[in-house]
């Protein structure tokens, strides 16, 4: 669940803010992406939240990186790994790339 929908339906910022002793405010700007969540807040937030609002939820472009743990057990990750800088380019589907030779001639 995204945090923004998890205070929504709990009507209140303050009642999370006061569980992680921070301000209503950084609850709103974290919600409302003003500002990111920092990862150490995620895992507060999970635990707060009862793991309702998850840290997948609050970093959604790069949990991984930071809580590589957690890539094992979820089912979108599954046993991929993010390309390595010299395979980056065997990602991108050959139609898709003008002016670069799939066989890698010049």
């Amino acid at each position: 669940m995204k945090l923004i929908e998890y205070v929504k339906d709990r009507g209140s910022q303050r009642g999370l803010a006061d569980k992680i002793g921070i301000t209503p405010v950084l609850i709103s700007q974290w919600a409302n992406k003003l500002r990111p969540v920092p990862p150490e807040r995620c895992v507060e937030i999970e635990r707060a939240t009862g793991g309702q609002v998850a840290r997948k939820d609050l970093r959604p472009d790069d949990w991984h990186k930071i809580w590589p743990e957690l890539v094992e057990g979820d089912p979108g990750h599954a046993g991929r790994q993010p390309p390595s800088p010299s395979n980056i380019l065997d990602t991108i589907p050959p139609h898709s790339v003008v002016g670069i030779d799939p066989r890698g001639a010049p």
